[in-house]
């Protein structure tokens, strides 16, 4: 008998040894943060119980008609972070100013059936046969720089958001018509068709028929692969034509056409010229802080925070919440005297007021959502 409780204690001392340890109480999950993310303490909260109680997480599709330069890869991170912080998968897609691809990349969209699209920079011509068929399947749709009329015609379950162009225009040709009177102009611009071209351009027009401005040439581009390079180009073999004196500024309506003027500006010591533009990227602003540069400022909307705001609409369509028709984000004016040594696009908000901030369409739910899918 002693011998079998023997062995019997033995065998027990050698299941204990090798069980696995337990894991330390400090690694266990705290039952109140745990409770605070459930789907019911979501809802609770005023998280939407069609967002918080989906077998399957939401898709969405972000298409952008733009090349790949600074403002559309800010574009797109302000949305993906956006939807991701609401437990939404976002994929981002570039069509690089290619129409024809970016109408089959908008379709092969809809086809794989994402439940929502942001979509940017659709044309005129092209955008409402593009996405009436999304409508139709119930696709949740936004749109940034895009104008949905065919014939009058809209799609009313569509929210539009543009950067508030008027704005940026008055601000930006206010500073170019302090120079001279009239102000002798080469004009970075092409359209029409080009949405938040042809707003800005209405600004430019009533500035020039008022004798405001006065519009030497008018330079656009042809190679959307290299917009920089193709306007370098195109400005340095202009440049030649017009004296010293004879030109005060180029106005780039397009911040990725003015860093192709400012490279031929610098290329050919023409520091008579100065350079004022719409939108603003890390690589602008390091051109504008270069020592004798021309750059005197631009007048821009955070991309990222347009990336944002599209993707709270979105979201609170999802949540059958109330939203607007059209929505315009607030323009600012950004001059090289406001740049420091170390302003990047994450710090422009400690110079420039207001800059990268809008509580647009961002309702609490959102905010405790977001709390909960930090990862």
């Amino acid at each position: 008998m002693k011998k079998l409780i023997a062995v019997l204690f033995i065998a027990v001392f050698l299941l204990a040894a090798c069980a696995p340890a337990a894991a330390p109480a400090t690694q266990a999950p705290a039952a109140g943060a745990a409770d605070a993310c459930s789907k019911e303490a979501l809802t609770a909260a005023g998280a939407p119980a069609d967002l918080v109680g989906r077998a399957t997480p939401i898709k969405i599709a972000i298409v952008r008609n733009l090349p790949s330069d600074d403002h559309t890869k800010q574009f797109l991170d302000g949305g993906r972070k956006m939807g991701e912080s609401l437990g939404f998968v976002v994929d981002t897609f570039i069509a690089d100013n290619d129409d024809a691809k970016f109408q089959e990349l908008v379709a092969q969209a809809i086809e794989k059936g994402y439940d929502g699209l942001v979509i940017s920079h659709g044309k005129k011509d092209y955008s409402y046969d593009m996405l009436k068929p999304a409508v139709d399947k119930g696709i949740l749709v936004v749109t940034f720089d895009t104008v949905i009329d065919k014939d009058g015609a809209t799609l009313p379950t569509i929210t539009t958001t543009f950067q508030d162009d008027f704005k940026l225009a008055e601000l930006s040709l206010t500073e170019i018509a302090a120079l001279n009177k009239p102000a002798k102009i080469i004009k970075l611009w092409w359209g029409p068709g080009v949405p938040p071209l042809d707003r800005r351009e209405t600004i430019y027009k009533k500035m020039q028929d008022a004798g405001t401005l006065q519009t030497l040439e008018t330079v656009g581009p042809s190679n959307f692969q290299d917009v920089q390079g193709d306007i370098a180009a195109k400005v340095g073999a202009l440049l030649a034509k017009y004296p010293e004196g004879s030109v005060d500024a180029i106005w780039g309506s397009w911040d990725e056409m003015a860093k192709g003027a400012y490279k031929a500006l610098k290329d050919a010591g023409r520091t008579d010229i100065k350079l004022i533009s719409i939108d603003v990227s890390n690589q602008d602003m390091n051109l504008m802080r270069e020592p004798g540069s021309v750059w005197l400022s631009t007048a821009a909307v955070d991309p990222g925070l347009i990336g944002m705001v599209d993707m709270r609409l979105l979201a609170k369509k999802f949540a059958k919440e109330e939203v607007p028709a059209n929505y315009d984000l607030e323009a600012k004016l950004i001059k090289a005297t406001d740049l420091k040594a170390d302003t990047t696009m994450l710090t422009l908000k400690d110079v420039i007021p207001g800059w990268g901030k809008s509580d647009a369409f961002l309702e609490p739910w959102m905010v405790k959502m977001g709390e909960c899918n930090v990862k």
